[in-house]
This record gives structure tokens, sequence and C-alpha cells, in this order.
């Protein structure tokens, strides 16, 4: 994005693991210098999160300015091929442990579907991130992630996906991606209309994407370079 942006900056990119990505936002809301050279990116589901009441997160979704959404995928429970779940019925039967960063959506999908559709998924949460849930997964500590996108297993982890070592349990989102199209989304599993109403709030987190965003008090005249200068990125990647 750096040469798009008149001066033709250099970005570096930082990695502020912990919270699901609450200690960036945290950052981004109340720490980093409010003139717009700061972007970031955090987890999908905060907004949701803001929304449904949660104490432990201390910033405010709507005072950050957002320049620029890269990709929207949906989201989906996955485990490894070995486990002896196969589908959803099975894991109301078997408790399988799951691995979560903390209060993002890998621990609340899974907790979504204890409460409402009678899962027994065991959610082990406190991995630093996703890398980290794959590699507990190789080493047998867990047997799956919560939450990771489609789009991600198939660029991270393509040999799981074509050697069919994964298993799609569900995938969250308002619409099925065309290539997992015998996969349930996770709002046609509810047993009624109000259940559904709520995994449907769950899901339209999927639509938010992966935004960038800025500090709050940033400048009119540098949000809207910023965004100018993201729209050319995309144009040209």
């Amino acid at each position: 994005m750096g040469q798009y942006v008149p001066g033709n900056p250099n970005i570096v990119a930082r990695n502020m693991p912990g919270g699901g990505s609450r200690v960036a936002a945290g950052y981004v809301a109340k720490i980093a210098p409010k003139d717009g050279t700061v972007l970031a990116t955090a987890d999908q589901s905060l907004a949701v999160e803001q929304a449904m009441g949660d104490k432990q997160l201390k910033i405010d979704t709507r005072e950050l300015i957002y320049i620029g959404n890269p990709a929207a995928d949906n989201n989906t429970t996955a485990i490894l091929s070995t486990s002896p779940v196969k589908n959803i019925e099975d894991a109301k039967r078997i408790e399988i442990p799951l691995g979560a960063t903390g209060g993002s959506t890998s621990s609340q999908y899974p907790k979504a579907m204890n409460a409402l559709l009678g899962t027994k998924f065991k959610i082990i949460t406190g991995y630093p991130g996703g890398n980290d849930i794959n590699l507990a997964m190789e080493r047998g500590e867990v047997a799956g992630r919560g939450s990771n996108s489609w789009g991600a297993w198939k660029s991270t982890r393509p040999q799981w996906v074509a050697e069919g070592k994964l298993t799609i349990l569900v995938q969250i989102g308002l619409f099925k991606a065309p290539d997992l199209p015998n996969v349930p989304l996770l709002m046609d599993l509810a047993k009624n209309e109000e259940d559904r109403a709520v995994l449907k709030l769950l899901s339209a987190s999927t639509t938010i994407g992966r935004p960038i965003f800025t500090t709050p008090g940033v400048p009119d005249d540098r949000v809207k370079l910023l965004r100018a200068s993201f729209d050319r990125m995309m144009k040209r990647s």
C-alpha cells in the first residue's frame, strides 16, 4: 500500500498477539498516534462482541476509522479427519477439544453450538494465534479449531485440504462458499427461529471480512487519502 500513498512510505508489519486481537485493537484505539501512520486489522467478531455486551472489551469499535476491507470469506469450524467426529451429529455425542485464542470467533462459535445445538466441544483457550492452534492440532493437543476462514485453510494448509486431512464440520456465513456446497451453514442448523436469529447474528460478522482501520481522531483529509490509496492498491492487486 505504501507505494500508493504520497511520499511512498515504508509500511512495517508488526504482529501484536493477545486476547484474540484485542491487544492490537486496544493499542490502535487508545495508544497509537492519531495521525494515520498506524493501520491495523483485528478479529471480525469485535463489533458483534460489543453489540452482545461483552464487558471485557475495553474499546468502542465505532470510534475506529475504517479504511477498507481486502477480503470477506466464510469461517469454518474444522477438525482433523482422524477425529472420531465426522459431522455435527457426532459432535453431539462425542466430546473433542477445540483450540481457541480467547473471546474471538474461535470460542464464540463452539460455545454457541454447545448452547443451541447440543454439541460437546471442549474449548481450550489461550493460544496466542491461529498458527499455534495448527501446531497444537499436529501435536494432538486439540482436534481442531473453533474458527478459521476457509480461505486461510486453503492458503496456509493447502496440503491438508488437498489430502483430505481436514473435516469441515460447519461453515459460518450468510451464504455457502461455492466450493463447500455440502457443508451446512451454522444458522441453518438452528432448532427454531429464535436460535436462528442468534446464529445469524454471529454469522453476519463474516461480511465484515478483515477490515483495515486506523486510530480515532485522524483528520478527515488524511482519512480520505488513506482510503484512496487503499482503493488503488486493491485495484492493482
